[in-house]
């Protein structure tokens, strides 16, 4: 099955029943907003309703923008074995190693975690809540799905293994399953100094799990075959499923780890929505809980943002803004 095939077939698994995509990344994107400190939680909070269902708006454009779904994955395996070593962290170096066709053909999420970092930093220095709302949730679905080890390999499906269907298990029936009994205390953000190495940090410990989701739903699809499915009824549809037994069995031998990416990825989203406002001069968002500014404002602070990136005047900087 190849792989736009594929994401027609998960989205509507999405609204099938609970996943990553809705009730993860809804409840993710919820949690991290308690990681933040007292000068802008208030802000977020206020908002919270919105991070929250606004989370899974990225899904939502797959049906109508065809350069959305390289946004989400990287087919690290693609460029070999020692891929997690070789390749360019920074999409400047990654397009000249690599045509920026092959790029989207195979995934370019750590470096599109970058690009919509930036732009929230962009939103903090031009104060304005819509866009800081709007890409704050957007950037917690990249950064969640980097956190999915079926996210970075070519078999993300288990296509290539037999195993059609372990993507949607592990990323949406187990957490649907287990994520109530979740630990989500994961501390208070803290500021990252490259948020581009962060990201591919993130790629890589999924990366590193690929074998054991695949390896062990095998051994263990052989063991309880027969008890693998069941039927449960999902509003009126009634929906072939992974069993609860089957579910149990598989999440118990995984040892924690959908908890791990979770938390993971809470924390780092965290961390971003942080860093971003720390390199924005950690501007009064609180301030804009009770105050929208005009039109003419933030085309002014436009004009003020555009002539300081041509000045090369920052507030606080990395690497690059690749």
């Amino acid at each position: 099955m190849n792989r736009p095939i594929a994401i027609i077939f998960s989205i509507v698994a999405l609204f099938l029943f609970s996943s990553w995509g809705f009730f993860g990344h809804q409840r993710i994107n919820r949690l991290a907003v308690f990681t933040l400190p007292g000068e802008m939680i208030g802000f977020y909070k206020n908002h919270i309703q919105y991070i929250t269902e606004a989370s899974v708006n990225p899904d939502r454009r797959r049906f109508s923008s065809p350069d959305e779904a390289p946004r989400h994955y990287i087919d690290l395996d693609h460029y070999g074995d020692s891929a997690v070593q070789v390749m360019p962290r920074y999409w400047s170096d990654a397009v000249k190693k690599h045509t920026e066709d092959t790029l989207k053909a195979y995934g370019i999420v750590p470096w599109h975690i970058s690009r919509v970092f930036y732009s929230l930093r962009d939103a903090f220095l031009l104060g304005d809540p819509e866009k800081i709302l709007k890409i704050s949730a957007e950037l917690g679905h990249y950064i969640a799905d980097a956190h999915v080890p079926l996210h970075t390999t070519e078999n993300y499906n288990g296509q290539l293994t037999g195993q059609e269907g372990i993507h949607a298990f592990w990323e949406s029936r187990l957490p649907e399953l287990f994520s109530d009994d979740f630990d989500y205390f994961v501390g208070r953000a803290e500021y990252i100094s490259n948020p581009q190495l962060a990201a591919w940090d993130a790629v890589i410990l999924s990366h590193q799990a690929v074998d054991s989701v695949l390896e062990l739903e095998k051994k263990l699809s052989v063991k309880m075959e027969g008890k693998k499915y069941s039927f449960e009824t999902k509003g009126r549809q009634t929906v072939k499923v992974y069993s609860k037994p089957y579910a149990t069995a598989y999440f118990k031998q995984l040892d924690g780890m959908v908890e791990r990416r979770m938390r993971a990825s809470i924390k780092m989203i965290g961390d971003f929505w942080f860093t971003a406002w720390v390199d924005a001069g950690q501007p009064d968002i609180k301030a804009l809980i009770s105050h929208t500014p005009s039109k003419a404002e933030l085309d002014e602070r436009q004009k003020e943002l555009l002539l300081r990136k041509e000045n090369n005047v920052r507030a606080r900087d990395h690497e690059a803004d690749n």
